[in-house]
């Protein structure tokens, strides 16, 4: 208050006294300005209670009515002062020490009023464009105490013209007092002595090409303790990247510190969760906005330990993708391979192939919830090299660990931690969601190209009849499964009993046309599982019908993703197929498929998950996906096993374990009723996991009954 009254004190006595020549009253306002240096003892008032402002504001006036006063072009003796004093240049070192606080908006807005209300070129002027050009250079020498020396404050060292000059490795670094400067006013010094300049963290990073401040500025703001300021240079950055020209994107991209300083904030934050963090934890915390990241620990009532730093990592990791999002594509490209080498691969892969079983839960469940966050095209490029490689033709049992990653993490998911098992197959699930057509071909299309799991059998007329015995050409006969020999006659079901329920073949719908009619293939599926063995009709609301609404919603949605990938509409022609091939499932239907065998052994969440992702792969819309995993009927090469003939050999298993269970169908149906919460928890149940077992797998024949059918009928509408 004082200040400001004797700040309307000067105004008063300068409008009464007699006008000064116009140097000496320009002289007196900068030495006003010295002066506050001199004798202040408190540097940390703000700019605005001193003179500062008003008296830079008379100096401006003055020197426009200076120009207004002479002849165009003619240069007075108050603008002679400030250029030959670097005046400037002391303001550009006061504004970057921002002593007093708010110094540094005061010089900035002197130098765009002095630039814009002067009609003369300064920027010509050596001592007008070094200060104005805002570039910083070396302040000091590495591991020497950090002093700005006389030329820094002449402008020779902490300014730099534009002609691409590289940044030094000494950088910004820590708190520097300054020497002896050409002031007006000798005693000016000894007070600018106790200047700091500081700069964050960022800056310290060399770029081997020039440096742009405007960049660097808002990178150091977006981590500014205002959240305000921060989610205003996170959109000044946003708005940089999607600028439209190529030069733009690589001056960004090339000549910044950009994608260096984004992905090592995304790797410092990643560094600070916790070790082991609750995978539910991880996967339960609210959805992260980049710009909308406030968290208050005490006002969170499902607070846990590192929710903090988790929100932090998420919501960067959610302001990145949305920054590769926005950018102009070649910028995109290069912001995206920053992240997969310099965090993807430098910092998340080693923790994803550490032996620590908790640590492996930890990272496994981290990346599951980026998978699930990202939405970028170009950095779910990136993501789905960094798991899954780039590799493209068929697997090979012998090269399965051809990309070390891929390999581990589809052996985690038969892992002996149930828990790691689990939430790796439910990355791969929601991986399979994603608007990525490598990511199928990766893991599953490659090794089906060639049907090289199917015998080709010439079309002959005998194979549009049903035979004698009622088994339908090609169709799986148990009895002439070796894995079968051993099963006495009375513990299988007779071919009627398997395949009774299915209508004969026509001759409009031979065998071999790729598109054996629907409904023997959902009869097929559905009577799989024998009645004995099959529970759900007991319970009111758990029939077949139940998964055709979501298989038709989830079905268009695959189409939707699909459709741009332009897969062929039927079947590879066999005749042109290489079916002399070795073939192999591949390493992730092979996990699969072993898991899918043992679910009469394994735990319930298990299960789930585990039919859960192979339900995911029969929902895409290509023709030898469908073929290899939803038809029941295709001649199956020899050594060769579908998803199919896996199921048939657990439900022979089944069959004869069941002789052996007393009760077994009143136990089965308990169990059912107490999964649904029908029936309270009781005294524990014998082979509790094989009865599970036996649920999910009516369960799962069901599911893929309602798949083929929606498939079918959504195929054969125009």
């Amino acid at each position: 208050m004082f200040s400001k009254f004797t700040s309307i004190l000067q105004h008063a006595v300068e409008a009464l006294a007699p006008s000064l020549p116009l140097q000496e009253d320009f002289v007196y306002h900068w030495k006003a300005i010295t002066h506050y240096y001199i004798e202040t003892s408190d540097d940390k008032a703000p700019v605005t209670d001193t003179n500062i402002p008003s008296h830079l504001d008379q100096m401006l006036d003055i020197l426009v009515q200076e120009e207004n006063e002479r002849e165009s072009g003619e240069t007075g003796p108050c603008m002679e002062y400030l250029l030959h004093h670097k005046i400037l240049e002391t303001l550009y070192t006061l504004g970057k020490a921002d002593c007093p606080p708010g110094m540094k908006q005061q010089v900035l807005v002197f130098y765009t009023k002095l630039l814009g209300r002067i009609r003369q070129p300064l920027l010509p002027h050596i001592n007008v464009h070094r200060p104005v050009q805002n570039k910083l250079k070396s302040l000091a020498s590495k591991g020497a105490p950090n002093v700005i020396s006389e030329d820094t404050l002449k402008g020779q060292d902490s300014l730099s013209t534009d002609t691409g000059q590289s940044c030094q490795p000494e950088e910004l670094s820590g708190a520097a007092g300054m020497e002896q400067t050409e002031l007006a006013d000798d005693d000016l010094s000894s007070s600018l002595d106790n200047l700091t300049v500081t700069s964050l963290p960022e800056a310290a990073v060399v770029r081997p090409n020039q440096d742009y401040n405007l960049v660097n500025s808002l990178l150091n703001l977006t981590r500014s303790p205002d959240g305000r300021i921060a989610v205003k240079a996170c959109e000044g950055l946003m708005l940089l990247v999607s600028l439209p020209e190529p030069a733009a994107a690589k001056c960004l991209t090339q000549s910044t510190c950009l994608c260096e300083l984004l992905t090592d904030r995304l790797a410092s934050l990643y560094k600070a969760l916790p070790q082991s963090v609750d995978p539910l934890d991880i996967e339960t915390v609210e959805a992260v906005n980049w710009g909308l990241d406030s968290y208050s620990h005490k006002e969170d009532a499902s607070a846990f330990p590192g929710k903090r730093a988790l929100i932090s990592f998420l919501s960067w990791f959610d302001y990145c993708d949305q920054l590769i999002k926005e950018a102009q594509k070649t910028a995109a490209v290069a912001l995206a391979k920053a992240v997969h080498e310099r965090f993807f691969i430098g910092v998340m892969e080693p923790q994803l192939m550490q032996t620590s079983e908790l640590g492996i839960l930890t990272s496994t469940a981290l990346l599951h919830r980026v998978v699930r966050q990202v939405t970028s095209d170009v950095l779910l490029q990136e993501m789905v090299f960094f798991i899954l490689g780039e590799q493209r033709e068929p697997e090979t049992l012998a090269e399965i660990s051809r990309h070390p990653l891929r390999h581990r993490l589809i052996e985690h998911c038969d892992h002996i931690s149930d828990e790691i098992s689990i939430m790796t197959l439910r990355m791969f699930e929601h991986l399979l969601q994603k608007p990525n057509e490598h990511i199928l071909y990766n893991l599953v299309l490659r090794n089906l190209e060639e049907r090289n799991y199917t015998e080709y059998k010439p079309v002959c007329p005998e194979d549009k009849d049903v035979v004698e015995n009622g088994l339908i050409a090609g169709a799986v006969d148990l009895e002439e499964d070796p894995l079968f020999t051993d099963i006495s006659p009375d513990n299988t079901l007779s071919n009627q009993e398997w395949l009774g329920s299915s209508p004969p073949a026509t001759p409009d719908h031979p065998k071999n046309d790729g598109k054996t009619e629907v409904h023997k293939i959902v009869n097929t599926f559905l009577c799989l599982v024998p009645d004995e063995a099959k529970s759900s009709y007991h319970v009111e609301g758990t029939g077949y019908d139940t998964y055709l609404r979501d298989a038709h919603r989830q079905f268009r949605d695959y189409c939707a993703i699909c459709l741009r990938w332009e897969w062929p509409g039927s079947p590879k022609a066999l005749e042109k197929c290489n079916l002399e091939a070795a073939f192999f499932e591949g390493h992730f239907l092979k996990v699969l498929f072993d898991r899918m065998g043992r679910i009469l052994d394994q735990p319930y969440d298990v299960n789930l998950q585990v039919t859960s992702v192979l339900s995911r792969l029969s929902l895409f819309p290509h023709p030898h996906v469908h073929e290899y995993l939803l038809d029941p009927y295709v001649n199956l090469a020899s050594g060769c096993r579908s998803l199919f003939s896996v199921i048939v050999r657990v439900v022979g298993d089944l069959m004869v374990r069941i002789q052996r269970i007393q009760d077994f169908t009143p136990k089965l149906l308990l169990v059912r009723k107490r999964l649904l919460g029908l029936e309270p928890e009781g005294p524990i149940i014998d082979h509790i996991t094989l009865l599970e077992g036996v649920i999910v797998l009516e369960e799962f024949c069901k599911e893929l009954a309602a798949i083929a059918f929606v498939k079918y009928h959504a195929s054969s509408t125009p």
